[in-house]
């Protein structure tokens, strides 16, 4: 029996899941009022917060699929799966948490039988359940590749541009959908948030999180697998997230302007601190990706992938929390079985998203690439893919 080496990242992974599983258990055999510090004035948190950034990366997903597959761009080819991927495992993590975040988890399959055509919830829920289906279809034929079934690998690319056409939609009315949850709230919302283009700063910062986390995952990929993207492809991708980042701080700049909000931001309150905290995570990576020597540099650009994330992190929990709190009258900051069960998750797509690089072909064919010694520029040249996928 071959014997498991215990590395670092492997024992990280076993003691945020051991007290996430715990966690999960408490949740459901004792509720919410017992496993959260949530309460009937302030009864959504943390996984809310983490609902909508999951769903975020999801973003990458589908313009890396329109691409591809629409406008036929082929070089973003090697990236795509892994974004597919990302986009399949950010919403089966938003799924995991909606579940957890129910008084009646048990009650999730209602939206099915029980419509009710006014409600954004019933637009969300169906739009999630259809566009999971759609990433996993999008997402089979890596699988068919690894098991060598050519026939049906033909038959779902004769299938694929459908496919995306229906994901773009149905993911774009989702990530707005999200954002128009909270024009409900206007007294409710901080005004430094609180925007009747909350749909849209949604669904283009979803874009600006997709393709952070392309790269994000591609600097990961190679370190950790030696499945390497060629450093021109992601420099694209850099000079993509840096026009979206400039066109979304821009637009919100303008909304502020056009609502006469920016007096707020000379308020001391810790929206204020927040929110120039969220601004500030973006800006830099914005202004840094417009300089040749970051964006022709993979740590550099990795580096501003991370702040590009933290930004959207940052701008989801303001949102769902900070953006909340003063009007609930509440304090609130999440219990351990909160802040565990929500490790557990990211923990878990993490795991999956390893177990899928190392088995299927997401970043190409199965062989991995042996490291050599090669300009940086040429290195990791990838295998083209089967006749089939071109």
């Amino acid at each position: 029996m071959p014997k498991i080496k215990l590395t670092f990242w492997k024992t990280v992974l076993i003691v945020i899941l051991i007290p996430g599983v715990y966690s999960l258990i408490y949740r459901l055999t004792h509720g919410l009022g017992q496993s959260t510090n949530l309460n009937d004035e302030f009864p959504w948190g943390l996984w809310v917060g983490f609902k909508l950034f999951s769903v975020a990366l999801a973003g990458g997903g589908f313009t890396l699929a329109a691409v591809v597959y629409i406008f036929n761009l082929n070089r973003y080819r090697p990236v795509l799966r892994a974004m597919i991927l990302t986009a399949f495992l950010g919403y089966s993590m938003f799924i995991a948490s909606l579940i957890l975040d129910l008084g009646r988890p048990l009650r999730i399959w209602h939206p099915i039988i029980m419509w009710n055509h006014r409600s954004v919830m019933f637009e969300i829920a169906w739009c999630v359940m259809l566009y999971t289906t759609v990433l996993l279809l999008e997402f089979l034929p890596v699988v068919l590749e690894r098991l060598g079934w050519k026939r049906q690998l033909a038959w779902m690319h004769t299938i694929m541009i459908p496919l995306v056409i229906a994901g773009v939609i149905l993911s774009t009315l989702h990530q707005s959908s999200l954002g128009s949850l909270y024009l409900i709230v206007p007294g409710k919302l901080y005004p430094l948030w609180y925007s009747s283009l909350e749909p849209v700063f949604f669904f283009i910062s979803a874009i600006c999180a997709g393709l952070a986390m392309t790269i994000f995952e591609s600097w990961h990929a190679d370190k950790s697998f030696q499945q390497r993207v060629k450093l021109p492809l992601l420099t694209g991708l850099g000079r993509v997230l840096a026009v979206v980042l400039s066109f979304y701080l821009s637009l919100r700049a303008v909304d502020l302007a056009r609502r006469q909000a920016f007096h707020l931001l000379l308020q001391r309150r810790p929206e204020t601190y927040l929110f120039s905290l969220e601004i500030l995570l973006l800006l830099v990576p914005m202004f840094l990706l417009f300089r040749r020597r970051v964006h022709t540099n993979r740590t550099a650009l990795y580096f501003c992938s991370v702040l590009t994330l933290l930004g959207i992190v940052a701008n989801r929990m303001n949102v769902a929390i900070t953006g909340m709190l003063a009007s609930s009258g509440n304090k609130y900051f999440p219990k351990w079985t909160e802040i565990s069960i929500t490790l557990a998750i990211i923990a878990s797509g993490f795991l999956v998203f390893a177990l899928a690089v190392k088995y299927l072909p997401i970043f190409g064919s199965m062989p991995s690439r042996q490291p050599v010694a090669e300009p940086e520029t040429a290195r990791g040249q990838l295998p083209e893919l089967s006749h089939v996928e071109s």
